[in-house]
This record gives C-alpha cells, structure tokens and sequence, in this order.
C-alpha cells in the first residue's frame, strides 16, 4: 500500500532495491469513492495498492538468487486436454436446493489467486478489467508457485460456488453450495485423470 499524497509517478519503498515494482499496475481507491466533490474524486486515505508478482527462490542452482513470477502459465499439453472436460454433465443440486442454470465447465485463459475473500462486485469487476482474469480463488496460486518453482506441469481446476460480489441471492450462496462444487470439482479431476492416462 502506497503512502497517503504518493501517486503513480512516485517510487515505492524499496523499489530500487529490487523488492517491489509499478510494473503490475494499481488500484486508486479513491476511484471507487461514492462522494465527489465538485464531479472529481475525493483523495483517499488508503491511496493506492500496488500488485506485486511473488518471490520464487530455485530449487536447482543459486537458492539465493530469487525470481519473480506474477502469471505461471498452465501446461499446454493439460490445457489442450481440459477442452475435452466441457460436455461433462455436472451436479447443480444439494438436496433440495438447485442452482438457477446448470453448472458447466469452462476452461479459462486467466484466473487470479490471492489471500484475499473476494465477495465485492466492484473489485471483481475491476481484477477483470485489469488483469482480464475471469476466475478468482484463494488457493490456486500455491499449487501454481511450487509447480513453478519445481520445474513441474500443472493444471488448475476449480469449482467455483459462489460469484463474488455476486448476481442475485442465488448465484452467492458459497456455504449453500461448497460441496457442490467440491464434488463436482472431483468429478472433473477424476475425468480429466482418465483422458490423460488415455
């Protein structure tokens, strides 16, 4: 997070060191203030918050030279396989509760990871804007770096059980339908487990 009175244009701490970069891009909370004054935005306490890709300390070689990795691309070979994956049919009930459409899968080409809860419309639209990121989670970007780092193939698939920020009451009711997306996220590893070995 940027220093209150700092832009775009100023450096950020330790930024010449290596540590951290304006590359990535920002967010301006400001720009999502409900109040203006005079039409332009009010300044915001909270500034700015600068994206930064992560630390990757290699396995083989130097351990002490880091690198940085912001996207980690999934494994061509897995992704091409995945397509196969889209015409499974899906559960979309838990007891007596079912989803308003029929789950499908999709493949994307970005999603986002982050230890962040994502449960707000306007930042969801604007990680998509920004990143044109179409799938945000928590726990992908772990499984990503070590992959990364290791040397290794990897695939990502989610269920996705709620939208942040959501539509209607329905489409985000996360505690209602986990273990629907648990399950059918099982489903399609288990699938997708089987077409590779074929």
């Amino acid at each position: 997070m940027q220093r209150f009175g700092d832009g775009p244009g100023n450096e950020l701490a330790l930024e010449s060191f290596g540590d951290y970069t304006r590359k990535v891009g920002h967010i301006k909370f400001s720009d999502f203030n409900n109040k203006t004054r005079n039409g332009k935005s009010v300044p915001n306490l909270l500034n700015n918050v600068w994206y930064q890709p992560e630390e990757v300390f290699p396995v083989h070689g130097t351990p002490e030279v880091r690198q940085h990795a912001f996207w980690v691309p999934v494994n061509p070979k897995f992704f091409a396989v995945a397509k196969e994956l889209e015409d499974l049919k899906l559960g979309g009930c838990v007891n007596t509760t079912c989803l308003p459409r029929a789950p499908i899968v999709v493949r994307v080409k970005r999603g986002i990871s982050a230890s962040v809860f994502v449960d707000n419309r306007a930042y969801r639209e604007f990680l998509n804007s920004k990143f044109n990121a179409t799938s945000i989670d928590m726990e992908s970007a772990a499984v990503a770096l070590v992959c990364h780092q290791q040397k290794k193939p990897f695939i990502v698939i989610r269920a996705l059980s709620d939208l942040a920020g959501g539509g209607s009451s329905v489409s985000n009711e996360a505690n209602t339908f986990a273990s629907l997306a648990a399950q059918n996220a099982v489903d399609v590893v288990l699938r997708f487990i089987s077409l590779l070995c074929s």
